[in-house]
């Protein structure tokens, strides 16, 4: 009678053994449903046969048995989800001490999704996907494509894919070249051996009722041939922009993106400042108006688009959005409350020399003693003072360092997928669905 309450699962060549009550603990499942009359029922043997995996199926059974779910630690969470899937389980029931380690898979999904999306993979994709991704895939399909559809991603590669070809790394040469440039002209342009005088003659009455005249430098500008620079590198981020504007695949996504913001915003100033020096310079506060060529500087950011470990550290900082803002909240407020506290601290005892004169000055002490810089201009000069000093000092030690660990462990878990990326063959073979033999019922 037992033997009959029995059931024999031959689960990837191992075969388990358990009784058909067991099966119905759980029910709408597949096992809860085993009949003979199913195709994988072998009446010769009395066994139910799945070609799944062994390993993950121990785990299920247990399931029956106890009512708990653990996850094997041999087995990658994909995996095991197609098991617990094929089985008919909910993967939400796997006990909380092995969830951490169950979940795991779950982020390095998510970060191979990030790293898509940065484009760090080098492979070269196929004219099929090329046609899907620039929008004439039926017009590939039907052999009708263009000489603009053929080029055109070819030149997109080139001038915004500096690892797609020889040609495109030349181009991407050339464009660092470039921004280095422009980056070092703008720096040394506002150098004093770099800027040229402008002297104007004025006529001066003297004391004997005659006129003489001397020589007065008004003011300086920066050396001509700095100007030159400019126009040729300018010239070459305008060609550029538009080479890549044009060869898109989405313009409006190109334009949406903050690389290429920045990079035709630092080149529309170029030119704007171009036309303020020739209308607006007689102004009296046209000086003010070079303030806003610093923008320039900010074509370093297109450095990104030629170094993935640059991608990689934006990256990071961008996944640890919510612990900088963390450490902001804090450094905020203990600036606020150091500052408060030496400004009072300061006032106990008499203190001619007394530098916080106000809460709001003793909030620029606070940030830089919390970030540990310390520039010495304010100093307290109580014994209270500098207690509250000392402590200010420590808490900004403990409160920056403690969100450090997390952008680091994110930084070093985006480069070592990226490298594990980089050392994948670029060709796989791709395995093949057999359907499962089917037998007579």
């Amino acid at each position: 009678m037992d033997a009959e309450n029995r059931v024999v699962l031959n689960v990837g060549g191992i075969r388990h053994e358990t009784y058909k009550a067991t099966l119905k603990k759980i029910p709408a499942t597949r096992l809860s449903r085993l009949t003979e009359a199913l195709a994988n029922y072998d009446p010769i043997l009395n066994e139910y046969f799945f070609d799944r995996h062994p390993g993950v199926f121990a785990q299920v059974l247990n399931y029956y048995r106890t009512g708990k779910l653990h996850y094997p630690t041999d087995v990658c969470g994909p995996l095991f989800e197609e098991e617990l899937e094929f089985w008919g389980l909910d993967a939400n029931q796997v006990e909380p001490c092995c969830w951490m380690t169950y979940t795991q898979h779950r982020d390095t999904q998510e970060t191979l999704a990030v790293l898509d999306r940065l484009d760090l993979d080098t492979e070269k994709p196929s004219d099929e996907e090329l046609a899907r991704k620039f929008g004439f895939e039926e017009d590939y399909f039907s052999g009708t494509v263009s000489w603009w559809q053929h080029i055109k991603p070819k030149m997109w590669s080139l001038f915004d894919e500096p690892y797609s070809s020889n040609a495109a790394k030349i181009i991407g040469v050339i464009s660092v070249f470039f921004i280095c440039v422009s980056i070092l002209s703008f720096c040394l342009k506002t150098h004093p051996d770099m800027r040229v005088p402008v002297i104007r003659n004025i006529t001066v009455n003297t004391s004997y009722n005659t006129s003489a005249w001397t020589l007065d430098k008004t003011q300086t500008n920066a050396h001509e041939a700095f100007f030159y620079i400019e126009c040729v590198c300018n010239a070459w981020f305008t060609l550029e922009f538009f080479i890549r504007f044009i060869a898109s695949p989405n313009k409006w996504e190109f334009i949406k993106a903050s690389v290429n913001i920045i990079d035709y915003v630092a080149t529309l100033s170029f030119y704007i400042d171009l036309v303020l020096q020739k209308f607006a310079s007689h102004l009296e506060n046209a000086d003010i108006l070079e303030f806003f060529s610093i923008i320039r500087i900010m074509r370093l950011f297109k450095l990104t688009r030629h170094s993935s470990g640059l991608k990689i550290l934006i990256q990071t900082f961008r996944a640890s959005a919510k612990e900088l803002t963390l450490l902001v909240f804090f450094l905020v407020l203990g600036i606020v409350i150091f500052a408060s506290l030496v400004y009072y601290a300061e006032r106990i005892q008499a203190n001619p020399h007394n530098d916080f004169n106000s809460i709001p000055l003793g909030l620029w002490w606070a940030l830089v003693t919390m970030t540990t810089v310390g520039y010495g201009d304010m100093a307290p000069k109580t014994y209270v003072g500098m207690f509250v000093g000392a402590l200010c000092a420590l808490a900004g030690v403990l409160t920056i360092a403690l969100p450090v660990p997390v952008i680091v462990s994110n930084f070093a878990m985006y480069y070592s997928h990226t490298q594990a990326r980089a050392k994948l063959p670029k060709k796989r073979r791709r395995v093949l669905p057999v359907e499962q033999p089917r037998g007579p019922r």
